[in-house]
């Protein structure tokens, strides 16, 4: 890769600008063993591997840092649980070294230094009675980690991982400076031709604007009313609903007015079939004082006998009834 020789160099130099000797000749080294130009997971693989066969707990928890604040942590939240089994397996990988390392002060550092963090942990419980377990192979507990078979899956499944994420991970911002530097360089040169031809269509404009200004009155007074009616119609068109005034209604009245309209048609009404009613009684009073056979015989009836409450009384009863 162009790309990765250029910033090479780049790093050298700087290197020899701030006088970073040592620094410089592992550069060198690691460039001239170096296979390939391609990042290879072995690589990683092989300084976890280095830490835990020297139990150096530092290396390894740095290393593992750098690689979760950088990398891991920008996976989808999916893979958190596999990252976290990965770590706790690498911790019990270096326990396990270090007891078959005969590295018995290694332990206790170990527990000493991490057992604020693996405390809070379900699955490392049963791990702080480590130390002071004899014959920890042959544990039930811790048998399965001594064998030779676990520790390659470890190894196998963590260099897959680390393979997987590297080939989904964009370049570095280091890497891409100069692709970055070249796609400004081009994008300035894009807009400086765009202005340019921008400005030349706006002078012809102007020169076109200058050279008709005759042909321009003269249409103008050629049209007369008639260009003007249609510019009056099309601003009509052109119009906005904010410039259409309601109609002049007049708001109506509280919702109560209503039920008073009905009332009073009902009113009305009553007062009609109470007239219609008067008429009926006037009807039969009518009828009833001379003319009704039915009404003559209850008056001779009553006059015959002499009574005259009699009478009135069964008057009172007729309109009472009606």
């Amino acid at each position: 890769m162009s790309q990765v020789a250029f910033l090479d160099n780049l790093l050298r130099e700087y290197l020899v600008f701030r006088g970073f000797s040592g620094t410089l000749k592992a550069l060198d080294l690691e460039q001239r063993t170096e296979k390939d130009q391609h990042f290879r997971a072995e690589r990683i693989l092989e300084q976890f591997n280095n830490a835990v066969q020297t139990s150096d707990l530092q290396a390894l928890r740095s290393l593992w840092f750098h690689l979760d604040n950088n990398i891991f942590s920008k996976l989808e939240h999916t893979y958190a649980v596999a990252v976290k089994k990965l770590e706790n397996s690498l911790l019990k990988y270096y326990l396990v070294t270090a007891y078959s390392s005969n590295r018995a002060e290694k332990v206790s550092e170990f527990f000493t230094k991490m057992a604020g963090e693996l405390q809070q942990q379900s699955e490392w419980k049963d791990w702080f009675y480590f130390p002071f377990c004899r014959n920890a192979e042959e544990s039930p507990t811790f048998a399965l980690f001594f064998t030779k078979q676990w520790q390659d899956t470890l190894l196998l499944s963590l260099r897959n991982f680390l393979t997987t994420v590297y080939q989904c991970l964009p370049q570095p911002t280091f890497v891409r400076a100069e692709q970055e530097a070249v796609h400004m360089q081009r994008l300035s040169e894009d807009n400086a031709g765009l202005r340019t031809r921008l400005l030349s269509l706006q002078q012809e404009l102007h020169q076109l604007t200058q050279q008709q200004p005759g042909t321009s009155a003269a249409g103008s007074s050629l049209s007369g009313g008639d260009g003007a009616a249609r510019r009056r119609s099309v601003y009509r068109q052109q119009q906005s609903l904010s410039d259409i005034l309601p109609f002049d209604i007049s708001p109506p009245g509280h919702i109560v007015d209503d039920f008073c309209i009905i009332a009073s048609e009902a009113n009305s009404v009553s007062q009609a079939s109470d007239a219609q009613a008067r008429g009926l009684k006037l009807l039969i009073r009518n009828i009833g004082s001379g003319s009704s056979p039915v009404m003559g015989r209850k008056d001779q009836a009553a006059s015959s006998l002499g009574d005259k409450s009699t009478k009135r009384r069964s008057g009172s009863v007729g309109r009472s009834w009606i």
